[in-house]
């Protein structure tokens, strides 16, 4: 008796379709202007020495990613 593979098949193209999405939506917000300076943004430099925190950045793109990702998992609930 032969395993069934399409689950797996299914899901490995699903996995495919959203990691592109994502590399997408990274390439898209790197091109935005003013992302990565936004007020919240901390950046220290001394001397030599330089030290960049995107605290603002990390919650903008965290508020967004989750929306973005829960949207699809709504969409594909719908469709499935």
């Amino acid at each position: 008796m032969t395993p069934d593979l399409a689950p797996i098949g299914r899901l490995l193209i699903l996995m495919a379709l959203l990691l592109f999405l994502v590399g997408l939506l990274l390439l898209g917000l790197s091109r935005l202007p003013g992302l990565g300076r936004l007020p919240g943004d901390i950046y220290i430099q001394r001397g030599n020495l330089s030290c960049f925190v995107p605290i603002a950045t990390s919650i903008l793109l965290s508020i967004l990613l989750t929306v973005g990702l829960n949207l699809l998992l709504w969409l594909l609930r719908r469709l499935g």
